[in-house]
């Protein structure tokens, strides 16, 4: 769940599955709502 002192919170955690690292950056769209936005190195 996100809260809003996580907005533009930034971080990197190892896949569980693949070990590869994943970043994780919290944003808020147009209507205010947080959103994580996910991405990985072969992206």
């Amino acid at each position: 769940m996100l809260n809003p002192e996580d907005l533009g919170e930034q971080y990197i955690e190892d896949c569980q599955v693949c070990c590869q690292p994943i970043e994780f950056f919290i944003t808020q769209d147009e209507l205010g709502e947080l959103k994580a936005v996910v991405s990985a190195d072969s992206e």
